[in-house]
């Protein structure tokens, strides 16, 4: 990790955190990025060579405000740590979205500008807004949506490990919209929301997603039913349990487990977006 700080014009002091990742996607943009925080802030610029380094870096920020420069994964991670430390009620983050469009999503629908120029900038000019979170049970949290969809098997025999291992993979990852159209697997769920009960494991759902509304202290809870129906709630806690199911959180997949309790924390973390946003 390397590390530098040179002299700014403004009042901000910011931790710029840069994920390898993004170096070697879009090193031009990222040298962007670094022009322009250092024009109008004093900056401390870390090169993160592996997670650890980026967790390290982000510990010791001491009073400076931290900017990720990276994509959804950078984010998340920061945040992920961040929530561990117990630290995200005194912080706002900044993202300069740098990576392919597909590690980007996350980052705007959450309202990040696109582009480096534009991104820094509001890093420099924005303004915090506090966003609610969904925190798991094992202490996860998510900070868009989460989703359990029903797995497709491959089509026809035979099947190796390695096709239904990137069957599952592509499913949870990259889900597609309940259909009829081709055989799933449907999950034998157990769904409450608040403590009332949505659905029973008699009755097999093809999908359960969950999405914090953004900053109203309530999630989305939306469940898809084999048999067609669609049922959509509003809860500040919401339980899924039963057979051994996994679940996308964000970017990331996780399971199997048995029982899993997301809470939403309202204005639990802070990101700084453009004025207005």
């Amino acid at each position: 990790m390397s590390a530098a700080e040179p002299p700014g014009d403004g009042d901000h002091q910011l931790l710029v955190l840069i994920d390898p990742l993004a170096r070697r996607y879009d090193g031009e943009s990222v040298r962007i990025a670094k022009d322009v925080l250092s024009a109008g802030a004093h900056t401390k610029i870390c090169l993160a060579d592996s997670p650890d380094e980026f967790a390290r870096a982000l510990s010791r920020r001491g009073s400076r405000r931290p900017v990720v420069v990276g994509d959804d994964h950078a984010l998340l991670r920061a945040v992920s740590q961040l929530h561990r430390e117990r630290e995200l009620a005194d912080s706002a983050l900044s993202l300069i979205p740098v990576g392919a469009a597909h590690t980007l999503e996350l980052a705007h629908a959450l309202g990040v500008p696109r582009g480096a120029v534009a991104a820094a900038r509001t890093a420099l000019d924005g303004a915090a807004r506090r966003l609610d979170l969904l925190v798991d049970d094992s202490d996860g949290v998510v900070l868009g949506e989460l989703s359990i969809p029903a797995a497709r098997p491959a089509p026809g025999p035979p099947h190796t490990v390695w096709d239904t291992c990137r069957t599952l993979v592509a499913s949870l990852v990259r889900p597609a919209p309940p259909s009829h159209s081709g055989p799933v697997r449907a999950h034998r769920l157990r769904v409450e929301a608040d403590g009332v009960l949505l659905n029973d494991l008699d009755r097999p759902v093809e999908g359960v997603s969950v999405a914090a509304q953004g900053d109203g202290g309530l999630a989305d809870v939306v469940i898809h039913t084999a048999s067609g129906e669609t049922h959509t709630v509003e809860a500040k806690a919401v339980t899924v349990s039963g057979p051994d199911f996994r679940y996308r959180a964000d970017i990331q997949v996780a399971g199997p487990v048995r029982t899993r309790t997301w809470t939403v924390r309202a204005g639990a973390w802070g990101l700084v977006l453009p004025v207005g946003a």
